[in-house]
């Protein structure tokens, strides 16, 4: 019989994540299910995708393991619980406050990408003793190292997409708007605009609407993901965010403005008066740039065999197979289990599911 596994995604980028692992369940034989935590994303589902909707659906289909990229799980699924992270360890803040290495205590299995994630996560393994880590390499960096997107673009003119942060202190859209808006006319390039699935203030995502509208030379995405946009440009101009080294992944520069978190691989700006001669550099494609942009790369995901997914698979294959031998009780987490349950009204002990 098929085997049967779940996805629990809340957030628009979670379909991009989860999808190259779903391809690699169904070329085994097996089945995949959606679980959909908010109702504006259920519209990404794609024809032949199978979405559960209740708790007693989950528990019907009884899946072998439950994959997210978010931050909590549903303890009371069936299943091992794995997480696989919705970016990369970069610290966009540049403190210690590094939320990719909180342990919230709902996870069996850590999918680490690389040695900037994996070193950290097997020194809390190795303290905390309740789950296990496997380096796998990213299930979305499939995607990135297939041979369609590490095509570079044929262009019949520099192609730039202005992806950025959604958070209020980092994104650089209050600050630069003008300047785009001035160099989309009077300069010969494309522009794409692709923002943050998590950036909705209506007064920025208005503003660029309105740079882009009646522009030949403009593509408007607003805060939608697009996989063909990233393969489409020449180069990436962003704020702080984990896009970015994405984006270097098809090996292409990035310009940043006010980057909180510099390396010697980005161009980064602090004044908007500085953006038009860091993208001409940007366009350029220095050797000695893109030498760096490869090492950074490097650094945090290694996996360019487009078996990431494969290999979380096989992660769980032997997490099933070793059981919790060895390993500690979860924590109880009772405060973050009542919110949980709270937020699918999935009290049985009450007589309510």
């Amino acid at each position: 019989m098929p085997r049967h596994y779940l996805f629990l995604a809340s957030l628009a980028y979670a379909f991009p994540i989860l999808r190259p692992l779903q391809r690699a369940i169904r070329a085994r034989g097996d089945e995949a299910a959606w679980f959909i935590d908010e109702a504006a994303c259920r519209e990404l589902l794609e024809p032949g995708e199978r979405e559960l909707r209740t708790v007693a659906e989950v528990m019907e289909y009884a899946p072998e393991a439950v994959f997210t990229c978010g931050n909590y799980m549903y303890d009371f699924f069936p299943g091992v619980k794995v997480q696989l992270f919705h970016g990369y360890a970069i610290n966009k803040r540049n403190d210690s406050r590094d939320d990719h290495f909180t342990i919230r205590g709902w996870f069996d299995i850590y999918c680490t990408q690389g040695p900037s994630s994996t070193g950290p996560f097997r020194e809390l393994e190795r303290r905390l003793r309740y789950f296990r880590v496997y380096e796998t390499g990213w299930t979305k960096a499939d995607t990135y190292f297939s041979p369609e997107m590490q095509q570079r673009p044929a262009n019949t003119r520099p192609t730039i997409l202005y992806s950025t942060t959604f958070t209020r202190s980092l994104t650089s859209t209050p600050f630069l708007a003008d300047e785009i808006e001035r160099l989309v006319a009077a300069r010969d390039w494309e522009w794409i605009f692709m923002f943050h699935p998590k950036l909705t203030d209506p007064e920025i995502l208005g503003r660029y609407e309105r740079i882009a509208a009646g522009r030949q030379n403009v593509t408007f995405l607003g805060n939608t993901f697009d996989a063909d946009a990233m393969r489409r440009a020449d180069v990436m101009l962003c704020d702080s965010s984990s896009i970015i080294l994405e984006f270097m992944f098809l090996d292409k520069p990035v310009v940043t403005f006010r980057n909180s978190h510099l390396d010697d691989c980005l161009l980064d700006i602090r004044e908007p008066e500085q953006l038009e001669g860091a993208l001409e550099q940007a366009i350029g494609r220095p050797a000695e740039l893109m030498e760096r942009i490869h090492a950074y790369t490097m650094h945090h995901e290694p996996h360019r065999d487009c078996r990431c997914s494969e290999r979380v698979l096989d992660a769980v294959d032997d997490f099933i197979a070793r059981g919790r031998a060895g390993l500690r009780r979860k924590p109880l987490n009772l405060v973050r289990k009542w919110q949980v349950r709270r937020r699918l009204h999935y009290f049985p002990f009450f007589g309510r599911r």
